[in-house]
């Protein structure tokens, strides 16, 4: 997976300057930096919610950005918010993404019984905690089964029980041959990474992160 030259303004203030990357299968790639650097703004342009005003997505030599039915099929994502129906239960907004079939699978010995779901499957969305909705968002998010998981910092405010579950399944999805584009400021989730980048005024440089919190925030 390669993204390649992508720009993107807004008015008068360009946000993302000439973005470029590449991706390995298997591999999580570590998306750095500050509040209003453009994070969330280069993940949501790869999901399809923006556009971008220059560059490529190129996967395989196709550029996602000229063939959505086909990124629908490779790229999953998750949102900082929490993009599920309220009044629905976990199992009717899991229903909105997955066959019957398919889905009573994954919550038996799949995707979704690692990231604990069945706790809460009868649950109405709007009286999940934090930690759930997160995770069931991740099992919507995964449910063509893509390739590319795209995800704006996940674990944020979550306990550290619902952060080991994220991290585990995250850890499989890997080992799996997926590939992961990470944007956040979690210590537990940088170790999962093979690689960072640090995005600071528009700009998407190499970071080689050593484990020292100080260096990287003194960088940032």
């Amino acid at each position: 997976m390669e993204v390649k030259g992508i720009r993107k303004s807004y008015q008068k203030k360009e946000v993302l300057k000439d973005v470029s990357f590449l991706a390995k299968t298997g591999q999580c790639i570590g998306i750095l930096g500050g509040n209003g650097s453009g994070k969330s703004t280069l993940l949501s342009i790869l999901a399809g919610i923006q556009r971008a005003d220059r560059g490529s997505f190129l996967w395989e030599g196709e550029d996602l950005f000229g063939k959505p039915g086909l990124r629908e099929r490779l790229v999953g994502y998750v949102p900082q918010g929490t993009p599920l129906l309220e009044e629905l239960t976990a199992w009717d907004n899991l229903r909105l993404w997955y066959e019957k079939d398919q889905l009573r699978k994954e919550l038996r010995d799949g995707a979704l019984a690692m990231l604990g779901i069945p706790e809460f499957l009868k649950t109405p969305v709007r009286k999940l905690s934090g930690g759930m909705k997160k995770r069931l968002t991740i099992g919507c998010a995964i449910a063509n089964r893509p390739k590319l998981l795209l995800l704006d910092e996940p674990s944020a405010a979550l306990d550290l029980v619902c952060k080991e579950s994220i991290a585990d399944y995250l850890k499989e999805f890997k080992r799996q041959g997926g590939m992961i584009l990470l944007a956040t400021h979690d210590v537990q989730e940088l170790a999962l990474c093979d690689a960072w980048y640090v995005l600071k005024e528009g700009v998407l440089v190499p970071y080689d992160y050593d484990g020292d919190i100080h260096r990287l925030a003194g960088f940032l």
